[in-house]
């Protein structure tokens, strides 16, 4: 029996998420994504499991609700649920999280640092002692960042080695940049691949790519860099569903992606998010 094809970055959200409703070119995806739509484009792209991860919601009420429904659908394997490291309450948020009837799926947190105008943020002091906090409720902290952010996290990576950080779409390398953009992103993202507890997402690439003319080539000088810096056994797929919507469909994405590998690399299509995120362990 082959081992599963795991989605290691998909979201579930309904229209009336406010950041849907910030920007005019968000419309085609301002809609409610559930389940049904999410089995659907598994099947369509033979993948069996997957991870949900916070769709900005802002609020403890959505990861709860995560974790319920992550206990009532087989493919949704584990729930990275919303944190604010900022938040005085942090440690009740964490304990509300640890005493859930089902825990167990909460496989990581993430706070959305790329909304954070503070280059410096995951660096700071406080942010240090909050993510402390963090990796004695989950093994891991999922990095939304944006490439001048990206020092900054391998600072924090550093400064908390027992806590596992998963990098989402690369650092958001602006792939519609081409040349520019590639050397940017390399140098900002190469002190955060040699910290050991960092893995990272090929995920979320079509999106910072030309959306109506990308092509798999667009993406490849990137995925070849990430497979230089951190190795297949630290990268895993994630097709950034709905997000991915934008500029493709989940199929594609997936396809792309196994296109500029060559194959269907079994660290990077399951293993990696098996590890990472302990999945199927109690």
């Amino acid at each position: 029996m082959s081992a599963p094809v795991i989605d290691a970055h998909h979201h579930l959200w309904t229209a009336d998420y406010p950041w849907l409703a910030s920007e005019p070119e968000l419309a085609p995806i301002r809609r409610d994504y559930g389940v049904n739509d999410l089995r659907a484009n598994l099947k369509d792209a033979g993948v069996d499991r997957t991870i949900l991860v916070e769709a900005d919601w802002g609020h403890p009420s959505e990861t709860v609700e995560f974790l319920h429904l992550a206990g009532a659908v087989d493919e949704i394997a584990g729930v990275v649920g919303f944190i604010d490291l900022l938040d005085p309450h942090l440690a009740n948020t964490l304990s509300r999280y640890a005493n859930h009837p089902r825990a167990r799926f909460l496989v990581g947190l993430r706070d959305q640092v790329q909304g954070r105008p503070d280059p410096d943020f995951l660096a700071r002091p406080e942010v240090i002692t909050a993510l402390r906090a963090v990796a004695g409720t989950v093994p891991t902290f999922d990095l939304v960042v944006r490439v001048d952010q990206l020092p900054a996290a391998a600072k924090a990576a550093a400064a908390v080695p027992e806590l596992g950080f998963v990098l989402d779409h690369l650092g958001k390398p602006q792939v519609r940049d081409g040349d520019a953009g590639l050397k940017a992103w390399r140098e900002a993202v190469t002190p955060l691949a040699k910290q050991p507890n960092v893995t990272a997402k090929l995920s979320g690439l079509v999106t910072e790519a030309d959306w109506r003319h990308w092509t798999p080539n667009d993406l490849r000088p990137f995925v070849q860099t990430a497979l230089e810096l951190f190795g297949p056994d630290r990268l895993m797929f994630g097709s950034d569903w709905p997000v991915c919507e934008l500029a493709a469909t989940y199929t594609r994405v997936k396809d792309a992606l196994t296109e500029v590998l060559g194959r269907t690399d079994p660290d990077v299509f399951g293993g990696t998010a098996a590890r990472t995120y302990q999945l199927g362990e109690s």
